[in-house]
């Protein structure tokens, strides 16, 4: 018999996170626990949150459904995932907590060599929007601690002040040494994205994430033909389902590479269908974090290790938070780690025994 509560949790920035869409200082977190009756010790977790103005769950009833679930699993004993696709941050949840309940509880989710401490997953530094000195000094932070592939977020300062930044870096690094992702969340206009592409092209770009607004496959499909920068899709997806749609999609717009967001997409098996049609299609991919908690990080991470893919993943985000939830996730020279001997602390969610990473 299947029992189900939830506890929110609200996780504060170290810094102001500044993106196209805003400055978010603090994000709330959901957490969905499962417990097996018959074996009430035994916990499975899984988080769902909302980024404001990207989430499709960003909007009135989002709590409430969480309470409608609950109640649904309590009075059925049982799970309906394929209720929740208008729901993808809570889908995501639900099967995260399945997966870790199936497991016995000790956010084992998928066995690998991550997983067990033998094998790292190689990341992206990630830099935040925010005026020349604070970008400059992430960027500084970022090459001493060793990464070789960092994700500079563009749109939300000046563009020329930008373009300065970006020379600067190729000039001390040549792509030989350091590789640069793009992400401008569609800060671009459709009118202005071609001359910002090819100016932006001079320094050896690997790729640029959404450059214009999502919801304009024929300008996007455009883009994607001319631009002299690989493009990948991100908010693009959000909001697609089901195979033929997913495949229109690709096929119309015809991308260099898709970026993954399974809390943003509804979850592990909604993104291995993007991951089966784009390599169909001959496009490549990775998986990228939206902001999760170290809870919703290391499910992520775990499912990602297991699909063979060699790209630097966008999973260094677990450092976001002053408060997060502590565990054996660890983020140091361009890779990410999960130490199994570090116990996680999940005080926070009144469980009275949390398991031990390793247990």
């Amino acid at each position: 018999m299947l029992s189900a509560t939830y506890h929110r949790h609200r996780l504060i920035f170290r810094q102001p996170a500044g993106t196209s869409r805003g400055v978010l200082h603090h994000r709330d977190s959901y957490f969905l626990l499962l417990r097996d009756t018959l074996n009430p010790e035994t916990t499975g977790i899984g988080e769902c949150g909302v980024i404001p103005g990207l989430s499709p769950d960003d909007r009135p009833g989002f709590e409430e459904r969480i309470v409608s679930l609950c109640k649904e699993i309590n009075q059925t004993s049982t799970v309906n995932i394929s209720g929740l696709e208008s729901w993808p941050s809570i889908r995501f949840a639900l099967e995260t907590a399945l997966f870790d309940l199936t497991g016995g509880g000790k956010r084992i989710l998928f066995e690998s060599a991550f997983s067990s401490g033998e094998q790292p997953i190689n990341i992206n530094g990630l830099i935040w929007m925010g005026d020349e000195n604070f970008m400059l000094q992430q960027i500084e932070e970022k090459l001493a601690a060793g990464y070789r592939v960092i994700k500079i977020k563009v749109g939300a300062i000046d563009f020329e002040t930008e373009l300065k930044l970006i020379a600067g870096i190729r000039k001390r690094f040549g792509e030989d040494r350091i590789t640069i992702r793009l992400d401008a969340n569609g800060a671009f206009s459709a009118e202005e994205a071609a001359e910002k592409l090819k100016r932006l092209s001079d320094f050896a770009i690997h790729s640029i994430e959404q450059p214009i607004k999502h919801g304009n496959p024929s300008i996007m499909a455009e883009i994607c033909r001319t631009s002299p920068i690989p493009v990948a899709l991100d908010e693009e997806l959000i909001g697609i389902c089901g195979s033929d749609s997913k495949k229109k999609l690709l096929e119309q717009i015809k991308p260099r590479y898709i970026i993954l967001k399974p809390s943003l997409l509804g979850g592990f098996y909604a993104c291995r269908e993007w991951i089966d049609l784009a390599t169909g299609e001959g496009i490549g991919w990775w998986i990228t974090s939206a902001l999760e908690s170290n809870i919703g990080l290391n499910a992520i991470a775990q499912w990602t290790a297991t699909l063979g893919n060699d790209l630097p993943q966008g999973l260094g985000t677990g450092s976001l938070y002053a408060n997060n939830i502590p565990g054996p996730l660890e983020a140091a020279n361009g890779v990410l780690h999960y130490l199994p001997g570090k116990p996680w602390d999940l005080t926070f969610t009144g469980l009275s025994n949390p398991h031990s990473a390793g247990s």
